[in-house]
């Protein structure tokens, strides 16, 4: 069995001070939420527990669904590829960014600067989306949503290019001999209703239609800070899970909103893929364990 394991809006820590030019944008009231708590919300102590745990496990590969930055700053980028460098090398984890990743115009492409090569696709190209890496039994595709947005706003976006592109890809990949798990790694809900406005990716009725043409085996994302399961309809009437994985670091005041990552087992079956799903995070006292299991057949 290969085994993927999602993690998902780790918002690393801490943040530098900023100078007062950088505060002239979104990042002010990035800055005024962060200082006001949300620096409490994301325990970099729970983040370091939680990967720790994780590659205690031994995954055959990793996913990271984006966030990795807070308010966008030049000096996040840095930390972020720390971050990445201690989750593996780009060989062995891939990543998609998130909104805060593009907080303002040109972070995510400062981002992209210090952490491309986890984006690298078979063919060598770099920060490219959609691109596509092939793992095991698994053909992973990744999705850039990431886009700046005005204060108060944390919507996302595909563009009819990369939904065209993606949709490309996944039904080439479905006519291989033999198919490889189609995995779909993105940062904010993909579906209808996914997410509310102004956080909810805009042009997910163009994804949902777009599966519904090719299909695929499992949706990765992350955004909302919580667990979800969802399904969407392939060309066949199978059902594609579209699972949502909680932020890796959040100290929340719920089980729910508790950090957490998933594990996903896949085995071929006569009708494709079986895939399995295990959740483990925070307990109380501070303690990294399951959280259940959920059986997704593909």
């Amino acid at each position: 069995m290969f085994r993927l394991a999602h993690l998902t809006d780790p918002h690393v820590g801490p943040l530098s001070k900023p100078r007062l030019r950088q505060l002239l944008s979104k990042r002010a009231t990035g800055w005024v939420n962060w200082t006001r708590g949300r620096h409490l919300t994301h325990d970099m102590a729970v983040l370091e527990a939680l990967v720790a745990d994780l590659l205690a496990a031994a995954p055959d590969h990793i996913a990271c669904t984006g966030d990795l930055c807070n308010i966008g700053l030049p000096s996040e980028w840095e930390t972020a590829r720390v971050f990445m460098e201690a989750l593996g090398g780009p060989e062995a984890v891939s990543f998609v960014p998130g909104n805060h990743d593009a907080y303002v115009r040109g972070s995510l492409e400062g981002l992209l600067g210090a952490v491309g090569p986890w984006t690298r696709d078979d063919a060598g190209r770099e920060s490219a989306f959609p691109y596509l890496r092939r793992r095991g039994p698994l053909a992973l595709v990744g999705l850039s949503s990431a886009i700046p947005t005005a204060p108060f706003v944390a919507s996302g976006r595909l563009g009819s290019r990369q939904i065209a592109a993606v949709e490309a890809l996944l039904g080439s990949l479905a006519r291989e001999p033999e198919r490889p798990c189609r995995v779909v790694m993105i940062h904010h809900p993909p579906h209808v209703g996914g997410a509310l406005p102004g956080r909810n990716l805009t042009d997910s009725p163009g994804f949902e239609a777009m599966i519904r043409r090719v299909g695929a085996d499992l949706v990765v994302h992350g955004h909302n800070h919580v667990g979800s399961v969802a399904f969407l309809v392939g060309p066949d009437g199978r059902r594609v899970p579209v699972i949502g994985a909680p932020s890796a670091s959040a100290r929340g005041g719920t089980l729910k909103h508790c950090a957490g990552y998933h594990v996903y087992g896949f085995e071929r079956t006569d009708h494709g893929y079986a895939v399995t799903a295990t959740l483990r995070g925070l307990l109380p006292g501070d303690r990294i364990g399951d959280l259940g299991t959920l059986t997704l057949y593909g």
